[in-house]
């Protein structure tokens, strides 16, 4: 496949604004640590939200999305559609209470809410374990999708597209800091969404395709579109609809989906202006990301089933491709090799636009841990701004040279998404519990990390997985390993709380004060200081959380009816996507009262 020079054009154009805007905004950006990571915490709403939904495009998750329609249909995005509920939780609870506290990183909470020296080690250790390990892992995965798009698509080696992207993005991100990212995402933002429906529509009208009608009948296609998985299929049911809704969502560490908020959307939730628009940005986030921008991925990943029905007809078409990097996910790089000329150079860069943004964000996010909480912390406390803005840009490239030499070791993006899924298994429930149940401690924390990660280490590397859960040995179904992780995870760091002394009551005041979580989950601490002479509650204070969870669940209702919706209107059954969009409208103005009496609280 050769690009021409319009295509080439829209590249060069769109690397030169970026750039661009990392080279206009490096000079403020350098001026103390809070410009470089959180920009001062001045940006509105809506530029938040738009980074934050351009920090997700991603070019792995396209690939990933591909890898799921082709292997379990269109229900199998449950495994990742489950998340939504963590989203509207963090909207709707958590988002005040992060932009309340005030902190430059979501790990420096930990010496917030804990005391001591076991909160002080887990600061440090989390700002390696996620800043540097976890995040070379995820960067290692869209590095991985960029691989595979330049083999397919433009013929280049592995380490010809990790040198050629990977220096762009790292010089960009280690220049501009957190306002060059968010500034670029919006401009990437764009792009990103004309290259994704642009390329839906082109390839769903190409003619081994025939249009929309024809991909719904084929026989490849057919069985693949049900949205909710087969109810007579009970592994599927189980695996990938019933885990995912009743234990996935608030019992995994996942990045961009954490319970309670946490990572890069904790970052821009701490860089908004103010609480109202905090909550803003991530609700923005939410709908975008699960109702609406997935089609185009799915649409693509379907007209593919009749390109390219297997791999074996992927391997025949690009039979330069290596044997470890082939596999479902390859086959939305494929399909995107038919695209004409000048969409087929906004497509690329539409890629190349995600890439930047997800990896950038990532960079900056992590060096942002590796700054605050173990530089300043463990290294030289007494570190100047200049200093602390160095590190950060030292910590960018290395960051970044890192995880381009994991992704050439590594096969699939579903790979990865097993792993860090597994990995944060049982560890999701304190990070839910711990702004509002005052017996969580440093130890709880710090027991869950260590036995999910043993654990699953375990079960994925010993003989242990195979005799409980093999196929056909397994004392379990294989279904049964994420819930088992979970359960025994959460066992231990439940035995681990009440088994050691909780937090001291001056930390525990002290958060209660600047926090004011409210609940009965604190009633002891607020009773004990009240009997002490110390009032640590305001008296207007009002417990918020109730309202939360209604808004939560009408917010769940409305941006899921809007995604069924979205994929009835195109699949042309009108009569349940007519009913899906009026419950839509009334869960929407519902919404809306809701969030009126909340902002009351709020303000």
């Amino acid at each position: 496949m050769e690009l021409s020079t319009l295509d080439y054009s829209f590249i060069t154009v769109f690397f030169s604004i970026v750039l661009g805007i990392g080279f206009y905004v490096s000079k403020k950006s350098g001026k103390n640590s809070s410009e470089f990571f959180l920009s001062g915490r001045t940006m509105p709403w809506w530029l938040l939200g738009l980074s934050m939904v351009a920090t997700t495009f991603s070019t792995d998750t396209p690939n990933l999305v591909t890898d799921i329609v082709r292997t379990n249909g269109v229900s199998g995005n449950w495994v990742w559609w489950a998340f939504l509920i963590t989203g509207l939780l963090t909207v709707f609870v958590y988002a005040k209470l992060w932009r309340k506290s005030n902190v430059n990183t979501d790990l420096e909470f930990y010496e917030m809410r804990y005391g001591g020296a076991p909160a002080s080690f887990l600061r440090k250790f989390r700002a390696i374990y996620l800043g540097a390990l976890f995040n070379i892992i995820t960067m290692a995965s869209v590095t991985l999708a960029a691989i595979k798009i330049g083999g397919i698509m433009l013929g280049l080696e592995p380490w010809e597209t990790v040198v050629g992207a990977g220096l762009i993005t790292v010089t960009f991100s280690a220049l501009g800091g957190f306002k060059g990212v968010v500034y670029t995402d919006f401009l990437l933002f764009f792009v990103a969404m004309a290259g994704a429906i642009g390329a839906a529509y082109y390839l769903v009208n190409i003619p081994e395709v025939g249009g929309i009608k024809s991909l719904m009948a084929h026989e490849n296609v057919m069985n693949k579109l049900d949205i909710v998985p087969d109810f007579s299929n009970r592994k599927a049911l189980i695996t990938l609809f019933i885990i995912p809704l009743a234990v996935q969502w608030w019992s995994s560490w996942y990045p961009g989906a954490e319970p309670g908020g946490g990572g890069y959307i904790a970052q821009r939730m701490l860089a908004a202006k103010d609480e109202n628009h905090a909550i803003g940005a991530t609700f923005f986030f939410n709908i975008m990301h699960y109702a609406l921008r997935p089609w185009p991925w799915i649409l693509v990943a379907l007209a593919s089933l009749v390109v390219y029905p297997d791999i074996a007809s992927i391997q025949e078409a690009f039979p330069n491709i290596a044997e470890d990097k082939l596999g479902h996910d390859l086959a939305y790089s494929a399909m995107l090799t038919k695209l004409p000329s000048g969409l087929l150079g906004v497509v690329l860069a539409s890629l190349i636009a995600a890439y930047m943004s997800t990896i950038s964000t990532q960079l900056n996010w992590g060096s942002s841990y590796i700054v605050f909480d173990f530089y300043k912390q463990q290294v030289n406390p007494n570190a100047t701004e200049k200093q602390m803005v160095a590190v950060g840009r030292i910590s960018t490239v290395v960051l970044m040279i890192l995880s381009a030499g994991l992704a050439l070791a590594l096969e699939n993006a579903l790979q990865i998404f097993d792993i860090l899924l597994t990995f944060g298994a049982g560890t999701g429930l304190i990070f839910i519990l711990r702004w509002f149940w005052w017996r969580i401690n440093a130890w709880s924390e710090i027991t869950a990390m260590f036995a999910s990660g043993v654990i699953s280490i375990l079960l994925k590397t010993t003989a242990l997985g195979s005799f409980l859960f093999a196929e056909t040995t397994g004392v379990f179904p294989d279904w049964y390993e994420y819930p088992f992780v979970v359960v025994l995870t959460s066992a231990i760091w439940l035995t681990a709380t009440f088994m050691t002394q909780p937090e001291s009551k001056e930390t525990l005041r002290s958060f209660y004060k600047r926090i004011q979580p409210g609940g009965p989950g604190w009633s002891k601490v607020v009773d004990d200081a009240k009997a002490d002479g110390e009032k640590i509650k305001k008296d207007n204070e009002k417990w918020s959380v109730p309202q939360g969870i209604s808004a939560m669940l009408l917010g769940c209702v409305l941006i899921y009816t809007i995604m069924f919706a979205t994929g009835y209107w195109i699949y042309g059954r009108t009569e349940a996507a007519l009913l899906l969009t009026g419950i839509a409208v009334v869960a929407g103005f519902l919404l809306i009262r809701a969030w009126n009496k909340m902002k009351e609280n709020i303000l």
